[in-house]
């Protein structure tokens, strides 16, 4: 069930982290210094239009949380086979049911109890997100200021300055979740999903020089003694561990 909550959190992280680029102009290709008071003065009020203080509460306050019950829901649909099978799992037994069906038997209030929980983490994370807010608008600003001349920032802001400029940078770092965008995600998981076992096939060809990961065996008594010191454990300690864990391995 790990599993299908982290498919769920990073389409929608995905989703969230694309901003709608659709009305900005072409980058600049000479750019001036972005130490410029000037064009970081003008990129600070761009950023005022695009992003102002309180974007992402507007943005995880009844936004990602429907983001994320509708690509839940396009998830539990899916055959367990198909989920199974991205780990590992022989699926050769398994039929077409889907998580969904399967979770109405162990859990009846599983759709429910997963929206509690998204929603109860999206409250707990607004007040976080909006103490750092200040210092993504910082960035953002450097970034416009290193993207677009200060020409360019000045038409942006003339535009945003109008009753429909001002509607759109509102709203253009919205756009992506709105309902009309999200009902077109909801084919991205099962696609995802198909493609999977071919992408953990190239990944596993792209690394298979590397040497295999080392068990603790493998570990000489100096890095031992560091990984003890890392974890904060003393080196009896983690020997006693390391063995209970070999143990049940076995």
């Amino acid at each position: 069930m790990r599993f299908v909550f982290f498919i769920a959190a990073a389409a929608a992280a995905i989703a969230s982290a694309t901003p709608s680029l659709a009305a900005e102009p072409a980058p600049t290709t000479t750019a001036a210094p972005v130490s410029d008071p000037a064009r970081i003065a003008a990129a600070r009020q761009t950023v005022d239009y695009v992003f102002p203080l309180g974007t992402y509460a507007r943005l995880m306050n009844g936004t990602l949380d429907k983001m994320m019950d509708s690509v839940m829901d396009s998830t539990m649909k899916l055959p367990l086979r198909q989920l199974a099978g991205l780990s590992g799992v022989d699926t050769d037994n398994l039929g077409e049911a889907s998580m969904a069906e399967i979770m109405e038997i162990y859990d009846p209030a599983f759709k429910q109890r997963m929206q509690i929980s998204t929603r109860t983490m999206m409250g707990e994370m607004i007040p976080l997100m909006t103490q750092v807010e200040p210092d993504i608008r910082d960035g953002l600003a450097h970034a416009y200021a290193g993207k677009y001349s200060a020409a360019q920032l000045g038409e942006l802001n003339a535009f945003f300055a109008t009753p429909t400029g001002k509607a759109y940078a509102a709203d253009s770092y919205l756009i992506m979740m709105s309902p009309e965008v999200m009902a077109k995600m909801q084919g991205f998981v099962p696609r995802l999903m198909e493609q999977m076992p071919a992408i953990v096939e190239k990944v596993k060809a792209a690394s298979a020089s590397l040497p295999e990961p080392r068990n603790y065996t493998d570990l000489s008594k100096s890095e031992k003694a560091r990984l003890a010191k890392l974890l904060g454990i003393s080196e009896a300690q983690l020997e006693k561990d390391e063995k209970a864990k070999a143990d049940t391995s076995e």
